[in-house]
């Protein structure tokens, strides 16, 4: 009897959670007109776009293809099923029903694989994505007066980079966030928008063209102000003649992996308009269903969606600004645990460890977060126009966000991934990271004097890789007195791919079973640093 009942209600229990409204991923076999929109990408991408990816060597590939229209529509048709968001670079769309109704779409001929949130449900290996394919200057120089924003602007001694006009002038950043009132129309805001560099936007939430009107959350209005607000000699952001596209990703209202989905759509959206730059203070690592929870072990920068968004973002040559998170002694938060974030966390106003800012390292070992910046009583301007003070690494992030936005100004040839490394390196804890404060404060100014004066970043030590390029062996020649070094090989998404301890003055790396592409070689000799960087052909 007891069996009978226990069978019972392990029917039920199976039954009930098949009845669930449940999240997931459905990811398509292809595309369509693919050939034909490579040999002519002008009909997938804006110009700025194009231009963008020219300038930095970025390959256009088949993930900016737009998903297949035709599949969303037969997607949609089917019983049950809501479809909430879409994402060309992963070539999925988030949808929501029942497990069985979702299950049932992989009887479509044009369905791949399924992901569900869910952990609790069987879920599909993670797709494999396409493999990819091995300054201007103001006229006039302004002096600012700081007011409520000197100690966040001077501390990263970026009031030097401004003071040679070194402003966001000509670069475009993209805010993912959850509301912006009082944006369009605040006099904290009216130097951006009287220069015609408050460009379009969208509420990925809402699926609506005005971003402006969900007034029920203010974060991005202060988030953004940290970036591009501006009040003659009492408040300047930190890139104050950067243009901005507004995209609201965040639901309030609930917290679910739908919104990991609007995030890569939004990154797509900014992708294909051109955006230099990305800022990201969201994270997500909890939900109201705990079955769609996050682990530490899942903070491994490839496993969660908004994650694996990030590191494409970061392929297509932008650079993703992210906080690391509010939870103190707890993890770091899904995207800044990616390969391709660039993740702040926060210190007070005189540099030390905020009690609240998240720590790392992320789960496979990778410094996190990169850096900090002032996250403790940092000034914003709210969606009344008022000039206040906030806590948290929202903040401490867009302050990040436009100095490295006003820094790569200043060669906007360089690659992001160039541009992050010299931040990393201008640091005060270059060499000494920590799991509280990363590589610590970056110093704008000696990072400024390194990417005007210095041929190529990876050329200043006497350490050589040769040959390189190299297809199968390449030898680190070092000096005489040193007797050892430390070798770490990183893709170029920051993934470690191999190590060798070299105990002579010239010793070969096997590099043969090395992918095409661009590498970066981390030397430690006890000592000293070094990055360079190292083709494989």
């Amino acid at each position: 009897m007891r069996s009978l009942l226990f069978l019972s209600l392990l029917f039920v229990c199976f039954y009930t959670n098949a009845q669930e409204a449940q999240d997931a991923w459905v990811y398509f076999v292809d595309k369509e007109n693919v050939t034909q929109s490579l040999e002519n990408p002008i009909t997938i991408l804006s110009q700025e776009a194009l231009d963008r990816k020219e300038l930095h060597g970025v390959i256009i590939d088949e993930r900016d293809v737009p998903v297949n229209e035709s599949y969303i529509t037969e997607i949609k048709s089917q019983t049950g099923i809501t479809v909430f968001a879409k994402s060309k670079w992963m070539n999925c769309v988030h949808v929501r029903g029942t497990e069985t109704q979702i299950a049932a779409l992989e009887n479509l001929s044009f369905v791949s694989t399924i992901e569900y949130a869910n952990k609790n449900i069987t879920r599909a290996a993670t797709p494999l994505l396409f493999s990819k394919e091995d300054p201007l200057q103001s006229q006039s120089r302004v002096v600012f007066e700081y007011g409520a924003t000197d100690n966040q602007v001077t501390m990263l001694s970026l009031d030097e980079l401004h003071l040679q006009d070194y402003t966001g002038e000509g670069m475009v950043i993209a805010i993912m966030d959850s509301g912006f009132p009082g944006v369009d129309e605040n006099e904290g805001f009216a130097r951006l928008r009287d220069a015609g560099k408050l460009l379009d936007g969208y509420d990925f939430v809402s699926r609506e063209d005005n971003e402006f009107a969900f007034s029920n959350s203010s974060h991005g209005t202060r988030v953004l102000s940290d970036i591009v607000g501006f009040v003659e000699d009492e408040f300047v952001g930190t890139a104050p003649d950067a243009a901005v596209y507004c995209f609201r990703t965040e639901d309030v209202a609930s917290e679910n992996p739908v919104e990991e989905s609007y995030w890569v759509e939004a990154a797509e959206r900014a992708d294909s308009l051109g955006v230099d730059v990305i800022n990201t203070s969201l994270g997500y690592r909890t939900f109201d269903n705990p079955d769609y929870d996050y682990t530490y072990s899942d903070m491994d920068g490839q496993t969660t969606f908004i994650s694996r968004g990030a590191n494409l973002a970061f392929e297509k040559g932008m650079l993703v600004v992210t906080s690391a998170g509010n939870s103190g002694n707890g993890m770091i938060s899904a995207p800044a645990d990616a390969f391709g974030s660039f993740t702040v966390g926060a210190v007070d106003e005189n540099g030390d460890y905020a009690s609240f800012s998240s720590i790392g390292p992320s789960s496979d070992g990778r410094i996190k977060p990169d850096v900090v910046a002032k996250g403790t009583g940092s000034a914003v301007i709210d969606q009344n126009n008022n000039i206040t003070t906030n806590n948290g690494t929202s903040f401490s992030s867009p302050i990040m966000a436009g100095a490295i936005t006003s820094f790569w100004q200043a060669n906007p040839q360089r690659t992001n991934a160039d541009v992050m490394q010299i931040v990393r390196e201008s640091a005060s804890l270059y060499t000494n990271p920590t799991s509280q404060l990363g590589y610590g404060i970056p110093d704008f100014g000696a990072a400024l004097d390194d990417l005007l004066t210095l041929e190529d970043y990876t050329n200043k030590s006497t350490y050589q890789i040769v040959p390189n390029p190299a297809s199968e062996f390449a030898m680190i020649v070092f000096p005489e007195d040193i007797s050892k070094v430390d070798v770490h090989i990183y893709d170029i998404l920051g993934k470690l791919v191999g190590t060798k301890i070299v105990e002579s003055q010239a010793s070969y790396l096997p590099v043969a079973n090395l992918k095409k592409g661009v590498y970066l070689i981390q030397i430690n000799d006890g000592t000293t640093l070094i990055t360079q960087k190292f083709i494989k052909s």
